[in-house]
């Protein structure tokens, strides 16, 4: 497959500032709810160096430059965010699940806004987007910008740890079972990440069985996010592709 250079660094530059702002959004959280820690180790901060994760930037260059999916991704993880449960003055678990949901809500929020953004510029006059090509940049901008967000927000359901999904479920479940889950979710949660993203795909493709869906789950999040915002701006998926791969 070709690659779209100009699209990936799109995809990347996307997925950085998505990121940054995520991650800023649990230090703020966990500030606010009284637990400065996040804060004194630089963490509400939208410095880029302070948020990324080797790891989770490997996983959305690999994703972007070398698309093994049917369409190049922006999925990855940014360093966690580590509030002490003791200090958030809304109890342990209260507190650490408002801090955990709050990167997807921000994720959340950013997708919705592009999307609108989106919507607005595809009301215009078909010439101003169609035959324009710094608009036709502009546009492609909020799309991705907007599929990435919409992404990260399915990516962290996943209950694997870095992820927000696990975070969410560990205080949830009973100390006992939580404990359990802690045990075998942490230590291998970013393998496990990229073994379902990258490995699996690449094993689909090489046993030409990519089309299984075990082996396309990256492309499953994309076209949820598509569909989110297909929802929103009433584009359908199809055309919002296009714009995407512009």
């Amino acid at each position: 497959m070709k690659i779209n250079v100009l699209l990936a660094l799109i995809i990347i530059l996307s997925f950085l500032v998505a990121i940054v702002l995520h991650e800023w959004a649990h230090a703020a959280v966990a500030n606010w709810l009284g637990d400065s820690t996040p804060r004194r180790e630089g963490r509400q901060s939208l410095r880029l160096r302070a948020h990324i994760e080797p790891l989770g930037l490997i996983m959305c260059l690999f994703l972007a430059f070398q698309p093994i999916v049917a369409l190049p991704m922006g999925l990855g993880w940014g360093a966690a965010v580590k509030p002490d449960p003791w200090k958030l003055r809304n109890g342990p678990n209260r507190g650490v699940l408002m801090v955990a949901v709050a990167g997807p809500l921000m994720n959340l929020a950013l997708g919705i806004l592009s999307a609108l953004i989106v919507r607005v510029l595809t009301s215009s006059p078909v010439s101003l987007y169609m035959y324009n090509p710094v608009t036709i940049r502009v546009l492609q901008l909020f799309v991705v910008f907007a599929i990435v967000n919409f992404s990260l927000v399915l990516l962290n359901i996943l209950p694997l740890y870095p992820l927000d999904g696990y975070q969410v479920l560990y205080t949830l479940l009973p100390s006992k079972q939580a404990v359990k889950f802690a045990r075998w979710a942490a230590p291998y949660g970013p393998v496990i990440i990229l073994v379902i993203f990258l490995v699996l795909p690449f094993i689909g493709r090489l046993l030409g069985i990519g089309d299984f869906f075990l082996f396309n789950l990256a492309f499953y999040v994309w076209w949820g996010a598509a569909a989110v915002i297909a929802m929103l701006t009433g584009i359908p998926v199809q055309i919002l592709l296009g714009m995407y791969t512009f």
